[in-house]
C-alpha cells in the first residue's frame, strides 16, 4: 500500500495569502504535473463541477492537453451532466464532444469492473464534493480508488475546497456496521476534509488499499466558504442549490430517514422540512427559535406544492423554513436532531421513521433511539455524544491535511 503522494505540497503550504481565485487541482495538473498522464491512457471520474476556473470541463481540459490520451469517463451519482434525481440509475453511453464512452458508476455497477480498469493506465477523479458523509461523490471516489488499487492503476485526484469550510469537524463518526453507499468508512459526518485529505486519511489508515497522488489546490485556507475561494458556485446536484442549503444538508437530510419531505419537489430543498399532518408548523417554528441549540438559524412557517416524483406530490403542504443566520454558528448536525426530537414530540403517531436508512444516515442508532424515546435530553445526549468522537477525529486527522 502507497501511503500517497503529495505534490506541489511547499509551493501550497509556504503561501502567505491566498490567491484570487483559488486555483483548482486540475489546473494545477494541466499547468505543472502533465508528466503524470503522458503518454498513458486515461479514465476521468467527473461531473458537470469538474471545471477550471474559467469554466472550461475537466473533460475538455485533459482532452486537449498536449501527450495525453482520455479514453474512459466515469460518471458518479447524478451523471456526468449532474441531472439525474438522487438514487435515480444513470446509463453508460458516449460523450458526444469526445466520442469518449462515458462508464456510470450510478447504475449497473458503483466501482469500475476489472474489464473498466484494463482499458486505462491511469485514473483521475476531479469532482467538487461538499464534506458530508451521507453525500456519495467521496464514496464513488474512495471505491473506485479501491479497485484501481486491486487492477494496479495509480488515482489521481485533483482537490476541490471543502464547500463548508474545513476547519469544521461535526457529528459522529460512522459504526462500519451500518455501511451504504451513504457512509463507507470510519469519518465523522461532517468531516473537515477535501477529497484529497480524505482519501489519504483512507489510505493512511488502511481502510483503502491504493496508489494514490494528490494534486493540491493554490490558494485555499481551510477558513474559507466556498462563496470567499473566488471560484463560481456549481449547483453539486440538482438538490443542493446554495451554499445554505449545503450547510444544512449534513443535518437536515436525516429527514430522508422519515415519512415527512426533505423539501425536494420545492425552490429550496433542506431548507424546508414538512408534510401534511404538520398543521403547527408556525408554533413549532416559534419553539425552535427558542432552544439555544439553534443558533446561527431562523425559522419560520411557510407552504410549498411538492413537484412530482417526491414525497407528498402534488399536494400543497406546510413546512418549516430554516434560513440560515450566522453561517459560523450554525451546526447543522445538532439542528436535524433537534428539529426532529420537537416534531416527534409533537406528532409521535404521525412522524414515521425508516430505521435502517435513518441508523445508515446518522452512521449509528442514537439518533433513531433518541426519537423513539421522545426525549429533547436524550437527543442532546446523543448530540454530545457525536461530538466527543468528532474530536479524536479531527485530532487524527490533522497529519492527512495538505492547508492549514
Amino acid at each position: 500500500m502507497v501511503a500517497g503522494t503529495l505534490l506541489g505540497a511547499t509551493t501550497q503550504l509556504s503561501a502567505q495569502a491566498p490567491l484570487a481565485p483559488v486555483i483548482p487541482g486540475v489546473t494545477v495538473l494541466v499547468r505543472d504535473s502533465l508528466h503524470l498522464l503522458a503518454g498513458k491512457r486515461v479514465g476521468l471520474i467527473t461531473n458537470h463541477t469538474g471545471r477550471d476556473a474559467a469554466g472550461v470541463s475537466s473533460i475538455d481540459l485533459l482532452a486537449n492537453a498536449p501527450g495525453v490520451r482520455l479514453v474512459a469517463l466515469f460518471g458518479p451519482e447524478h451523471g456526468l451532466r449532474g441531472v439525474a434525481q438522487a438514487g435515480e440509475k444513470v446509463a453508460s453511453s458516449v460523450d458526444s464532444a469526445t466520442g469518449v464512452p462515458i462508464f456510470s458508476l450510478y447504475g449497473a455497477t458503483r466501482v469500475p469492473t476489472p474489464e473498466m480498469l484494463r482499458l486505462v493506465d491511469v485514473l483521475v477523479y476531479d469532482i467538487q464534493d461538499v464534506g458530508s458523509r451521507t453525500y456519495t461523490y467521496a464514496w464513488t471516489m474512495a471505491l473506485s480508488a479501491e479497485a484501481a488499487g486491486k487492477a494496479g492503476v495509480p488515482f489521481i485526484v485533483c482537490d476541490r475546497p471543502v464547500p463548508v469550510r474545513g476547519d469544521v469537524v461535526q457529528g459522529g463518526v460512522l459504526d462500519t456496521n451500518f455501511r451504504s453507499f451513504v457512509g463507507q468508512y470510519a469519518v465523522a459526518l461532517r468531516y473537515g476534509l477535501t477529497a484529497g485529505e480524505l482519501l489519504r486519511h483512507l489510505v493512511r489508515t488502511r481502510q483503502v488499499t491504493a496508489n494514490v497522488t494528490v494534486v493540491p489546490m493554490q490558494g485555499w485556507r481551510r477558513s474559507m466558504w466556498y462563496d470567499e475561494t473566488g471560484l463560481p458556485w456549481i449547483v453539486p446536484s440538482p438538490n443542493l442549490r446554495t451554499l445554505d442549503a449545503a450547510l444544512l444538508y449534513t443535518g437536515t437530510v436525516f429527514v430522508e430517514g422519515t415519512n415527512m419531505s426533505e423539501g425536494r419537489g420545492t425552490d429550496a430543498p433542506f431548507q424546508l422540512v414538512g408534510a401534511p399532518w404538520l398543521t403547527d408548523a408556525a408554533e413549532i417554528a416559534r419553539e425552535l427559535s427558542a432552544i439555544p441549540a439553534m443558533t446561527g438559524v431562523r425559522l419560520d412557517a411557510v407552504t410549498r406544492t411538492i413537484a412530482a416524483g417526491q414525497k407528498h406530490a402534488g399536494l400543497t403542504i406546510p413546512m418549516i423554513r430554516i434560513s440560515v443566520a450566522d453561517r459560523n454558528m450554525v451546526d447543522p448536525v445538532r439542528v436535524g436532531m433537534v428539529l426532529l426530537s420537537v416534531i416527534k414530540r409533537r406528532h409521535p403517531k404521525d412522524l414515521v421513521l425508516r430505521n435502517r436508512f435513518m441508523d445508515q444516515l446518522a452512521g449509528d442508532t442514537s439518533l433513531r433511539l433518541a426519537l423513539e424515546g421522545n426525549s429533547m435530553r436524550q437527543m442532546l445526549a446523543a448530540h454530545g455524544a457525536w461530538r466527543a468522537a468528532a474530536r479524536p477525529f479531527a485530532d487524527q486527522t490533522r497529519v492527512d491535511q495538505l492547508y492549514r
